[in-house]
């Protein structure tokens, strides 16, 4: 009895095995789409695949890094971190649901920097009190989202000041800032890799050290995986997310219609869920091993991603799907990063946190939530 109470208390105290108990999902929306079962039944079947599936790929991904490197790991980890909800929006902008598209951009961002991180944030506080990390990192990270915020709020000030959304000035100024947003990301990723090899950065105190080696041990359980067993796994991932991605987006409008939802909720608070799972559950794992800096590099680090390179990159896809979408976000939306950027920095840069900070955090974005819920379109 014992053992199982143990065994019990492990599988909840892991949240990646949370994660792999939803592998029956993945098959369940096949089935289902094939009996023409209730579109309901397959968005949510089909979530939770999608979920169990991004799990494995994290696993994927951590043994390619724990391989290729520190510097490429890292980059691979940020990547693919996002791959499943950039692969939803790329299925979103085929079917022509645009609006969906740039709400989950909005719900990326602000989900990561106050959901994310503000579990994070309270979880590891809950165990180990006041933690600390690095602020070098993350005035950069904080630094970049503002940078972001500006570049996406222009098109929309823009849109105004003409007082027209569909003039060809609003797409060409919106390639022009999405370009804009991709060098900055790409400047960012060589100042973040150039100071990691300076040598100030190469000599950090004993308790940086001893961290630094804590977080980039290598687990027993991707030990064992080769090269190709690790590309193999991404793969099949990839490919198996890619339709179940078809299926909910398939899914969405018929949902939307069914429960009287908005596709600004949708996209704002139930694809990046969906989208983001794993890395939830990765970044909560860290902050309880007291890895913080790490906690703190999966939330700002994803925001900043997908705030400066993958909704740029979806403006170009929209362009070769057909269905060019522009960088106009509505002023609501808008109001929310910039929200969610100022409690960020103010929380983060001073180098520590705290229980009540991550509770602070998610409050606003149970706010947020509300609103977008209840926000008429």
């Amino acid at each position: 009895m014992k053992a199982d109470s143990r065994a019990l208390r492990d599988f909840f105290s892991d949240p990646s095995r949370l994660v792999d108990a939803l592998v029956v999902f993945v098959p369940a929306p096949l089935v289902l789409a094939l009996i023409g079962a209730n579109p309901a039944a397959i968005f949510i079947t089909s979530a939770l695949g999608i979920i169990q599936l991004a799990g494995i790929m994290g696993e994927a991904t951590d043994a390619l890094a724990q391989r290729a490197g520190a510097h490429v790991g890292a980059l691979l980890n940020a990547t693919f971190g996002n791959a499943a909800e950039l692969i939803i929006t790329i299925t979103a902008i085929r079917a022509g649901l645009l609006e969906v598209v740039k709400a989950s951009i909005t719900g990326s961002i602000i989900g990561n920097i106050l959901f994310v991180l503000g579990l994070s944030v309270f979880a590891g506080g809950l165990r180990h009190g006041f933690q600390h990390f690095g602020r070098r990192s993350a005035s950069v990270s904080v630094t970049m989202m503002a940078l972001a915020v500006i570049g996406l709020a222009i098109p929309a000030i823009f849109a105004q000041a003409i007082a027209s959304r569909s003039l060809v000035g609003v797409e060409d100024l919106s390639i022009g800032v999405a370009i804009a947003l991709m060098v900055g990301y790409a400047l960012s990723l060589v100042f973040t890799f150039t100071q990691s090899a300076s040598p100030a950065a190469a000599s950090p105190s004993k308790r940086e050290s001893k961290r630094q080696a804590d977080s980039g041990a290598t687990s027993p359980e991707h030990e064992t995986w080769s090269m190709p067993r690790a590309l193999t796994v991404l793969a099949v991932s990839v490919i198996f997310i890619a339709i179940l991605s078809e299926l909910l987006v398939g899914a969405i409008e018929p949902v939307i219609r069914e429960y009287g939802l908005t596709e600004l909720f949708v996209g704002v608070i139930i694809v990046p869920i969906i989208g983001n799972a794993a890395e939830h559950f990765v970044a909560v794992e860290m902050a309880l091993k007291n890895k913080m800096d790490l906690a703190l590099n999966i939330a700002l680090g994803s925001s900043m991603q997908i705030a400066l390179f993958v909704a740029p990159l979806l403006v170009f896809v929209g362009i070769f799907a057909g269905h060019p979408m522009s960088l106009v976000f509505n002023p609501f939306e808008l109001a929310a990063l910039a929200a969610s950027v100022i409690i960020a920095a103010l929380i983060a840069l001073d180098g520590e946190s705290n229980w009540l900070e991550g509770a602070q955090l998610m409050i606003v974005y149970v706010i947020l939530a509300l609103a977008f819920f209840y926000l008429p379109v």
